[in-house]
């Protein structure tokens, strides 16, 4: 899967709760802030180091962000494109696709239980 490379600025927005999705991202280098609204002000709830995966969620399940995401550092980010994966995905067995929307469904369920 080849895709792009995205390079962000200490302090830039990935992505903004509530938007819609199309992308997933796969973090470089750097890292980010990951913050959800609470009482109209943001508030930092975890944090996405080199190696991991970010977006992922609204991705796969195709909701609206669930979190903001901005640089701590400056960033590079490589964009996995929705058709390019959902291509590899279609050609996974039925039971791999359950997995990965119990545990998508799971998640979500989860997250909406997390107190801020």
């Amino acid at each position: 899967m080849s895709s792009d490379v995205l390079e962000l600025k200490a302090g830039e927005y990935l992505m903004r709760e509530s938007e819609e999705s199309s992308q997933m991202f796969y973090l470089q280098s750097g890292s980010l802030a990951v913050y959800k609204v609470k009482g109209g002000a943001e508030q930092q709830i975890g944090t996405i180091y080199s190696g991991e995966l970010v977006g992922e969620m609204s991705f796969l399940d195709k909701q609206p962000r669930s979190a903001s995401v901005r640089a701590i550092s400056d960033v590079k980010v490589l964009i996995i494109p929705s058709e390019k994966f959902e291509k590899y995905f279609d050609d996974q067995p039925a039971w791999y696709k359950a997995l990965i929307n119990t545990l998508l469904d799971r998640l979500r369920k989860a997250n909406s239980r997390v107190r801020i």
